[in-house]
């Protein structure tokens, strides 16, 4: 499973709102795909990287099935 926590660490720790986000140009819609942890492209990864000024890992990290 993929967990998105880490993107919203990031974005707390940068003092970045889904709005600003959104003003620097990522979709809404996206962001709510994320927030509802529904999977995204590797592409939307780059972007949120790219904005956010961060590593993957700062963004997604894989947690294993039991």
């Amino acid at each position: 499973m993929m967990s998105y926590k880490p993107l919203f660490r990031t974005m707390e720790e940068k003092g970045i709102t889904s709005y600003r986000l959104q003003k620097m140009g990522f979709n809404r819609a996206t962001y709510y795909s994320i927030k509802n942890g529904n999977s995204v492209s590797t592409n939307t990864i780059h972007q949120l990287c790219k904005l956010l000024n961060c590593r993957v890992e700062d963004v997604i990290e894989y947690i294993p099935d039991e």
